[in-house]
């Protein structure tokens, strides 16, 4: 797959702390020299890949070796394409091996508790792909946009954030934060497909047209959010998202690398091979 990019996703999609979000183009594709045809057969073709190495990490976890795992975080305004990241790069995994959790409004019970105790309830077990399809970050976002928290609270959550994502990748979880980036008006225009066809009514939402209100303060809501909490331990992704099928390719190759990156193999069998298979021959 290293010849398919000129420059890996990892290198020119990673979040500085002078991010813009202004000055990325949510319509273009950095690094993937190829088009929408190109982009199918490049996803095609990393999902044996993208599978093989999960199925090496679920499968050490199984047999007494590593007990660490990967959580991919994917953020975006409504829209920007979480659903078909999960359907297309994460659905084309062995299930047993992925844990899938939506994050939604707080109940009433977990407002209760510090806005990470819900987080950690769900994190991914040893071997396992995590995905949260919105995650923390909501009480970061919605929470200074909406102001459902003072400033100050706002403040230290971005500080917890930090903390808590560096006790993870200590205790051997790889970190994949992605930002799908959208334009204004491609999200309109994903709006009104929803509207105009029967089959995506249940897709809709009237609340989403009273974000867009506040389009703007969003933005500089994830802008402040990316700044604060991207580091080395876990970094920021903001991926351009118009383009579903570039976004695909572009998380896929993240995930394929952060895996990739964890020295995986297949575990060493515990008994005598040979000696079993003559075993066998002679049932």
């Amino acid at each position: 797959m290293a010849k398919t990019w000129t420059t890996l996703p990892t290198e020119i999609l990673r979040a500085g702390p002078e991010l813009s979000l202004a000055d990325v183009d949510p319509a273009s594709t950095p690094g993937f020299p190829g088009d929408k045809r190109y982009a199918a057969q490049v996803l095609e073709s990393g999902r044996d890949t993208l599978g093989e190495l999960q199925e090496k990490l679920f499968a050490g976890s199984r047999t007494g070796g590593s007990q660490g795992n990967v959580l991919l975080v994917l953020q975006g305004t409504d829209t920007a394409g979480k659903g078909g990241i999960v359907r297309h790069v994460v659905g084309a995994v062995d299930p047993q091996g992925v844990a899938h959790h939506a994050f939604k409004a707080p109940t009433e019970e977990e407002l209760a508790h510090d806005f990470l105790w819900r987080v950690r309830r769900e994190l991914p077990g040893p071997g396992m792909i995590g995905v949260f399809d919105r995650s923390h970050y909501e009480d970061v976002l919605i929470g200074k946009v909406r102001r459902l928290a003072p400033p100050e609270e706002i403040e230290r959550r971005y500080e917890a954030i930090v903390e808590f994502e560096r006790e993870l990748v200590e205790a051997g979880t790889t970190i994949v934060k992605v930002m799908l980036h959208l334009s204004r008006d491609e999200q309109k225009q994903r709006l009104t497909e929803r509207l105009d066809r029967p089959d995506k009514h249940w897709k809709f939402n009237p609340g989403d047209i009273e974000e867009r209100l506040v389009w703007d303060d969003y933005q500089d809501a994830y802008e402040t959010a990316l700044r604060r909490t991207s580091t080395d331990a876990a970094p920021w992704f903001v991926v351009p998202a118009d383009r579903k099928w570039y976004a695909r390719v572009a998380v896929q190759r993240l995930l394929v690398d952060a895996l990739a990156a964890r020295g995986l193999d297949w575990p060493a069998a515990d008994f005598d091979v040979e000696l079993e298979r003559t075993r066998l021959a002679s049932t």
